[in-house]
């Protein structure tokens, strides 16, 4: 009988990275959200000013898992806006790669 089963979809570069989330504590900022799409977001994970995301060092307190191995965010369906703008293999990405001691990624499609 012939496997039937679907292809695993392809996994994002970003969940072996996550080095963007952890390269500067001014980088998790609100820019053009709204209040309801900063509300969606679990009030301790926002900074004192409410201006972005809270940090732990340079770390974005939503990132789960390890730089370089394996990462995801915790609040992925609701991250502000700068964080669905920076995409594997640009310039944004590759900056934050270099600062943590990864290579670089060739540009690929938005996941």
């Amino acid at each position: 009988m012939p496997d039937r089963r679907l292809p695993s979809p392809p996994t994002s570069p970003c969940q072996s990275c996550g080095a963007c989330c952890a390269y500067s504590r001014n980088w998790p900022r609100f820019t053009v959200e709204d209040d309801a799409e900063i509300a969606l977001i679990p009030g301790y994970l926002v900074d004192d000013t409410g201006s972005g995301m809270r940090c732990t060092g340079n770390r974005c307190a939503a990132l789960v898992g390890k730089i370089g191995v394996e990462t995801a965010c915790g609040i992925y369906d609701f991250r502000p806006v700068v964080c669905r703008e920076c995409q594997p293999g640009d310039e944004e990405c590759l900056t934050a790669r270099r600062h943590h001691g990864l290579g670089p990624l060739e540009a690929c499609p938005a996941t």
